[in-house]
């Protein structure tokens, strides 16, 4: 069974802090959020208090910052030094172009039973749904999170009403964006009809020439006619990786679940 990588050991690395930090800021944000529910007290006890689980929180936020800093890095060397324009536009770029409206478009035909399924290239449109809500995320949850975090620094340049839009903006939009991940990426990911209960390719880099054949028809031509193909040929991971990778992953989507669980019971809960 032929195997092509599909990620490098710094992506892969990339998203294993991206994961923790992620995760490490919803468990300990949550209680914050929700400081008043029952459930929140108890789970920031389990931290160690509600200031642990403020400590957790910017710890984990400079973890995520980090990440996507080193992100940037990579994308300005692209740039930079190597010339590879790709990573702006085309068919390796994760930059939304008018293609992935086509395939939207054409996606949603064949879940009605309208059009034959579509072929997709090396980023799905969904896929870059996901890598653009990071960037917003950053600006808009990091910003204002920075903003709580220093408000003596930032209050020389700003007025005093600017730290209450900034606490609403933060809680909000880090409450959509827990929502988002635990849901609509964990089924697009790991869920849907041919990868569940995991798709273990962000873990292990690799996929195999059927996968690729199947799911990115179009990269896989393109990158037969251009030579390229066999390039991208690697051994098995390492035999330790997928058992870990499906450790991660069941205890990623339990804790997800139980997230979006509480989410729900406490607005539902909530007084009008």
């Amino acid at each position: 069974m032929t195997l092509y990588r599909r990620f490098d050991a710094f992506d892969r690395g990339l998203h294993v802090a991206l994961m923790v930090s992620f995760l490490g800021l919803a468990v300990s944000g949550l209680p914050l959020l929700f400081s008043e529910s029952v459930w929140a007290s108890r789970a920031a006890h389990a931290l160690g208090g509600f200031q642990a689980a403020g400590m957790i929180h910017r710890i984990s936020a400079v973890i995520l910052i980090g990440v996507f800093l080193a992100h940037l890095g990579r994308v300005g060397k692209r740039l930079v030094i190597d010339r590879d324009f790709g990573v702006l536009w085309g068919p390796a770029s994760m930059t939304p172009q008018p293609r992935d409206l086509r395939d939207l478009f054409n996606h949603m035909s064949w879940f009605l039973g309208l059009g034959p399924r579509p072929r997709f290239d090396r980023y799905t449109y969904w896929e870059k749904f996901d890598y653009m809500a990071v960037f917003w995320g950053m600006g808009i949850i990091g910003g204002s999170g920075l903003m709580l975090w220093f408000p003596t620094l930032f209050a020389r340049v700003v007025p005093g009403w600017v730290f209450n839009v900034a606490t609403l903006i933060h809680g909000e939009e880090a409450l959509l964006a827990v929502g988002f991940i635990f849901t609509v990426h964990f089924f697009n990911t790991h869920m849907r009809p041919g990868k569940f209960p995991m798709d273990a390719v962000i873990f292990t880099g690799r996929l195999t020439e059927d996968e690729l054949r199947e799911e990115r028809a179009d990269e896989y031509d393109r990158l037969r006619a251009e030579g390229r193909l066999e390039q991208l040929a690697v051994g098995p991971a390492p035999a330790w990786v997928l058992p870990l990778a499906r450790i991660v992953a069941v205890v990623v989507l339990t804790v997800g679940f139980a997230v979006v669980a509480l989410i729900v019971l406490t607005l539902l809960n909530a007084p009008s």
